[in-house]
C-alpha cells in the first residue's frame, strides 16, 4: 500500500512539560508532508522524528491559541536559513493574516520562499486542499476561539495488475494504464478478457481525522462516517466534565462517543491535560466504550 504515516510530535495541552510537547503532527501520504499545527519545541521534535521537515508543503493550524502556533514563526526562520526555495502554505482561521504577516515580514524578510496565509472559515465543512492523493477538509469544531479541525482523504489508487495475466494474454506495455484503469481486453481472435480476470482490486481508501480543543460535540460524527482513524482530543476524565465543558474541552468518555457514533475504526486520545500524573485513566474511560483506542504518545508513528 501507498504510504499513509501519521507523525505524532506533541499531544499535550497547554503547557509543555518534559513527558510531552503540546499539539503538533505530520502527515505523510505518499512522501508528501502536512502538518497539523506548530507548538512551541517543534523543530527539536521534528529533528528527533527524522522528518525532512524543509519538504513540509502545508501547514493547517486548527486555531490560534499559542500553545498551537508558538513554533511557527521560528520554524518558518530556519527554512530559510535552509536555503527552501518551494512555496509553503499556511492554513488557519480568521486573523491569520494579522496575527502573522507582521511577524513573516520582520522575521522573514530575506526568507528565499514565499509564504502564503489562507485564511478559513471554521463554521462549514469544505475541501480547503486537493492533489492527486488526497482532499483535505475543514471539520467545524467548538472551542473558546474560531476552531476547526482537518478530514484527510485518500484518494482511490488504481486496480493491481496481474502480471501473469497480462504475460498470458500479451498485453502490450502500452496498455497497461488503461487496464489498471478498468478497461477490459479483446485478444487477437476476438475474445473478451474481463478486467477482473487481469487486475486484483485497489487498496482500500484510508482517512484520518484530527480533531483538538473542542467542545463534545454530537454533530461532528455526521462528518466523520467510517473514519479509517480519528484522533479526538481527551483533555479531562469524566471526573472534570464540568470543566471541561467550562474549557470547550472534552474528555476522554466523548471522544469515544464521537468514535463510536463515527463507526471510526481506530480512535486515537491526546491533547491530555498535564493534571494527570497517569494518562492510563483516560484510555480505561475511552475503552470501556470504544476498545479500539490508543494513548498518543510523543514521536509516535501510526501507519493507516
Amino acid at each position: 500500500m501507498e504510504k499513509f504515516e501519521i507523525n505524532i510530535l506533541g499531544c499535550g495541552a497547554a503547557l509543555p512539560t518534559p513527558k510531552r510537547l503540546s499539539s503538533s503532527q505530520v502527515v505523510n501520504i505518499r512522501e508528501k508532508l502536512f502538518m497539523l499545527d506548530c507548538a512551541e519545541g517543534i523543530q527539536m521534535a521534528l529533528r528527533k522524528s527524522r522528518i525532512a521537515f524543509p519538504k513540509i508543503q502545508a501547514v493547517f493550524l486548527t486555531h490560534l491559541h499559542g500553545d498551537h502556533v508558538f513554533g511557527l514563526i521560528g520554524m518558518l526562520s530556519t527554512f530559510g536559513l535552509l536555503g527552501r526555495i518551494q512555496d509553503l502554505h499556511i492554513y488557519g482561521p480568521h486573523d491569520l493574516q494579522r496575527l502573522f504577516q507582521p511577524q513573516i515580514d520582520y522575521f522573514c524578510a530575506d526568507s528565499p520562499f514565499r509564504i502564503i496565509l489562507h485564511e478559513i472559515d471554521t463554521t462549514t465543512a469544505q475541501v480547503i486542499y486537493e492533489d492527486r492523493s488526497v482532499t483535505i477538509s475543514t471539520l467545524p469544531l467548538s472551542h473558546r476561539v474560531p476552531c476547526c479541525g482537518y478530514l484527510f482523504c485518500e484518494k482511490p489508487t488504481p486496480r493491481h495488475i496481474r502480471r501473469d495475466m497480462i504475460d498470458y494474454y500479451h498485453i502490450p506495455t502500452s496498455q497497461i494504464n488503461n487496464i489498471k484503469a478498468g478497461m477490459d481486453w479483446t485478444t487477437e481472435d476476438g475474445t473478451l478478457i474481463p478486467n477482473d480476470r487481469l487486475t486484483t482490486p485497489p487498496d482500500p481508501v484510508r482517512s484520518y481525522a484530527y480533531c483538538t480543543d473542542t467542545a463534545y460535540r454530537p454533530s461532528l460524527a455526521d462528518l466523520l462516517q467510517d473514519v479509517t482513524c480519528l484522533y479526538h482530543e481527551a483533555t479531562f476524565t469524566s471526573e472534570h466534565a464540568l470543566l471541561a465543558k467550562k474549557t470547550h474541552h472534552s474528555t476522554a468518555t466523548q471522544a469515544a462517543q464521537i468514535a463510536l457514533a463515527s463507526h471510526a475504526h481506530q480512535l486515537i486520545l491526546g491533547h491530555f491535560s498535564s493534571r494527570y500524573p497517569s494518562e492510563a485513566p483516560l484510555l480505561q474511560e475511552a475503552q470501556t466504550l470504544f476498545p479500539n483506542t490508543l494513548l498518543a504518545e510523543d514521536g509516535m508513528k501510526l501507519r493507516l
